[in-house]
């Protein structure tokens, strides 16, 4: 399984992609939305962790574009934010989003957040979801 990870926070992608690499996922990383467009011409991962808060295009405006892009269409994305507020779920899930996970990453729970929202993406449940 592969895994773009979109943070323009070094240590975050740092901590984030060695955690998943250790749990065998083949993990790619970009520090902003058009490094990750450009990497996405090239390769489509099976889940993208993505940070809202990005310089220049922001993480919901690509998650948009993504999801309405039947090439990227079945890519779960799973937005990353510090600035947690009530209604922030909500938007993601409203840009594309399939999951929301909070900032500073819980090096412990990531993997197995990342393991059922793709567990969830390989059910045929999900898809009528």
């Amino acid at each position: 399984m592969k895994i773009l990870i979109v943070d323009d926070n070094p240590t975050n992608l740092k901590l984030a992609s060695e955690v998943l690499a250790c749990e065998g996922y083949v993990v790619e990383s970009a520090e902003d939305a058009e490094r990750a467009q450009e990497m996405l011409r090239h390769s489509v991962p099976d889940l993208i962790l993505m940070d809202i808060a990005l310089p220049g295009m922001d993480g919901l405006t690509l998650a948009r574009l993504l999801k309405g892009d039947p090439a990227y269409q079945h890519v779960r994305i799973v937005a990353l934010t510090a600035f947690a507020m009530k209604g922030d779920d909500q938007k993601a899930r409203e840009a594309g989003c399939d999951a929301y996970i909070t900032k500073p990453i819980d090096t412990r729970k990531l993997p197995v957040q990342v393991a059922e929202i793709l567990q969830r993406s390989a059910s045929p449940k999900a898809k009528g979801t």
